[in-house]
This record gives C-alpha cells, structure tokens and sequence, in this order.
C-alpha cells in the first residue's frame, strides 16, 4: 500500500493541526492504521492507532486527551488531529499500515510507511 502523509506545518504552542494521511493499492478498510514520529535526534515512537472498524483506539500517554486518530474508509484517508500542541510535539510524523485490522502499538505491527509530515510547534 502506498501513503502520502500532508497537513504538517509551523504552529504555535496551544495551536491546532491536523493530519491526513491517504492510502492507495490496498483495500484500506481491512487494515489498521497508525501514526508514529520521530523528533530531532530521537529514535521514532508510537502515537496513535486505529483499528479497522474504528474501535479501539490506543494513544501514547503524551498524546492523551490532545491528539484524535480517526479514519474514513470510504475516502481511504486516516487523520490525526492535534490541539493543544507543546514544543515537545516537535517532530516529522509517519502514517503507517497494519498487518491486521487490530490496532497495534509496536513498529512491527505495520508494514507501510509513508514519507512523513514535518510539525514544528514554537514557544
């Protein structure tokens, strides 16, 4: 499956974005998705995931109560949207595709990666 991530961008702490990420050559509703980033000089982590049918969800505990996963499969496209946005958040995001249609939290769970959104967010 081939993903092209887009909405990155610069923002201010507090400020909001949000990503999207469309995927294509693979029935994307049989799949779970995910996002991971990677700051500057950091490995990459695990954000967020959603299971095929939407449910459930999983969310790194920085991410909590800030950051939504969701998808819409009859657009073949996943979002993240992001408020509340620190400096910390600073990173190039990645969407991925999953083996499965459960939704996993490890890099090993997906087998699909697009090229990455950069989220700089300022102080």
């Amino acid at each position: 499956v081939q993903l092209q991530a887009s909405g990155g961008g610069l923002v201010q702490a507090g400020g909001s974005l949000r990503l999207s990420c469309v995927a294509s050559g693979r029935t994307f509703s049989s799949n779970s998705m995910g996002w991971f980033r990677q700051a500057p000089g950091k490995e990459r982590e695990f954000v967020a995931s959603i299971s095929r049918n939407n449910d459930p969800t999983f969310y790194t505990d920085s991410v909590k109560g800030r950051f939504t996963i969701s998808r819409d499969n009859a657009k073949n496209t996943l979002y993240l949207q992001m408020n509340m946005l620190k400096p910390e958040d600073t990173a190039v995001y990645y969407c991925a595709a999953g083996l499965t249609g459960w939704a996993g939290i490890r890099e090993s769970a997906f087998d699909s990666w697009g090229q990455g959104t950069l989220v700089t967010v300022s102080s």
